[in-house]
């Protein structure tokens, strides 16, 4: 297929040489050098052949090496040494590293810069002069990447106690964001940007990958802004899976991916990606006794950010399944002692319950709290053992109880009746339909979808009940 420029003397003896020797020649050009040599490879003629074609052999590699000698030496490039186009990288990296790269470009168009404000009574100047009122402090910077169109997702910790947002786009486009609702026990926000004359082009949500399914030692990537440097990725792999660790609520995260894939300050919020680039989990936290990355990160897993944004987005807040009781708390169900009236003597092993809202499932079940009789004995209340059979010995198992169960559903209380005068209290069950936490609307952010009459304000201060929500179930 190559064309060597050889004139009508140089063409024939070629076709004498192809068609007497019984081996084809492969010519290999090594382009133009710096003086212009060529070398050429022939293969060697078979031992039938005539001392003639040898001779035509060696004459025609002679002749062709001095017509590429001739292309090189007259300006003109040879096409066995044409070069690629400017951005095929596929001569200066690997396959894996140009498969990281690509990844990169596509996805780092969706990972966004969080700055947040707090508002502070300080000098000001105004045309009047320096007068006393109310500055915008910066309070700290995240991560976040686009959900779709119009919604940014992040950690709630990046937006907790911020009177305001901004969001720096991966063009360096800056726009005013409007809280649409979060959840702190998840550790999860979602932002609303408010479209400026700037900001033209649509947001580009991640795709979304499945962490059911994810395994450990498999390759992971996290784009963030540690310490403020834009567009920062980092490679590791997973470490582990199904971790637990107290979350910025008190309660403590469940299903947690550990990931030695450097997380730093800055990074909380930034999407966790597998090597496709699909959505595995959101940047969380680390664990590090000096406070810098220790090679040990966690990251929420997608199937969770999936189930609480999509109710963020759709309600402002997250709905949860609800018994209706108040346990009463662990470090105090130690203390009860063996002689209160009604403990009969035996340890409490289940979680006590300490007060029942009035309507809710428990009440309705029949369930009683705990009481002070007329002679001033405290009568403990019953004591949960065990839903629809799993164990619950603290607070936090009856929390994850319920919470693996959805609004609407059956199940089934086995538990501990603490009568005065009962020796021996005896196992009871009981069916209870859970149904939605009430008051949960009080936690939704104003202005959701960005109605709030302050645009681009974080009302963050409305989540401040979430301890008392908490503490419900």
């Amino acid at each position: 297929a190559t064309r060597l420029p050889l004139r009508g003397v140089a063409r024939g003896m070629l076709q004498r040489l192809i068609t007497a020797t019984p081996r084809r020649l492969s010519f290999v050009a090594f382009g133009r050098a710096r003086s212009h040599r060529a070398a050429c490879l022939a293969a060697a003629p078979s031992p039938r052949a005539s001392r003639a074609s040898r001779s035509w052999s060696h004459l025609a590699v002679g002749l062709a090496a001095g017509a590429s000698m001739g292309l090189g030496s007259s300006g003109s490039r040879s096409p066995l040494h044409a070069a690629g186009p400017s951005d095929d990288l596929s001569h200066e990296l690997y396959a894996d590293e140009q498969r990281t790269v690509a990844m990169f470009e596509r996805c780092s168009a969706s990972v966004v810069h969080i700055n947040t404000f707090v508002e502070r009574q300080g000098i000001v100047l105004s045309p009047q002069g320096y007068h006393l009122g109310m500055q915008d402090i910066p309070k700290g910077t995240g991560s976040g990447f686009a959900w779709d169109s119009e919604h940014i997702v992040t950690n709630f910790h990046v937006i907790m106690d911020a009177h305001r947002a901004t969001v720096v786009l991966s063009d360096h486009t800056s726009c005013e964001a409007t809280l649409v609702g979060a959840e702190p026990d998840c550790d999860l926000a979602v932002l609303k940007i408010n479209r400026n004359a700037q900001v033209r082009k649509p947001l580009l949500p991640l795709d979304k990958g499945r962490s059911s399914n994810l395994h450990v030692g498999q390759r992971v990537y996290a784009i963030g802004n540690p310490f403020g440097l834009d567009q920062t990725l980092t490679t590791g792999l997973v470490s582990g899976l199904g971790r637990e660790m107290n979350g910025v609520s008190g309660r403590t995260m469940r299903g947690l991916i550990q990931t030695d894939a450097a997380i730093n300050p800055g990074n909380s919020g930034g999407p966790l990606l597998d090597s496709r680039g699909r959505l595995i989990g959101v940047n969380t936290m680390i664990a590090s006794p000096s406070g810098a990355f220790a090679g040990v990160g966690f990251a929420i897993p997608v199937d969770t950010v999936v189930r609480v944004v999509t109710q963020l987005v759709k309600f402002g807040y997250t709905k949860h399944a609800h018994l209706g009781i108040f346990p009463l708390p662990d470090h105090m169900k130690k203390k009860v002692s063996p002689k209160v009236s009604g403990s009969n003597g035996r340890n409490i092993e289940g979680v006590l319950v300490l007060k029942i809202v009035p309507g809710s499932p428990a009440d309705k079940a029949g369930l009683e709290p705990m009481y002070q009789t007329a002679r001033g004995d405290i009568r403990l209340g019953d004591e949960i053992l065990a839903i629809d059979g799993k164990k619950v010995s603290t607070t936090e198992d009856l929390v994850s109880a319920i919470e693996d169960h959805s609004i609407g559903d059956r199940v089934t209380l086995s538990y501990f009746r603490h009568e005065v005068n009962d020796d021996r209290p005896q196992q009871r069950s009981v069916e209870v339909t859970l149904t939605e936490r009430p008051g949960q609307h009080s936690v939704q952010a104003s202005g959701n979808g960005g109605s709030s009459p302050h645009s681009g304000r974080v009302p963050i201060s409305e989540f401040s009940e979430h301890e008392g929500r908490r503490s419900r179930l």
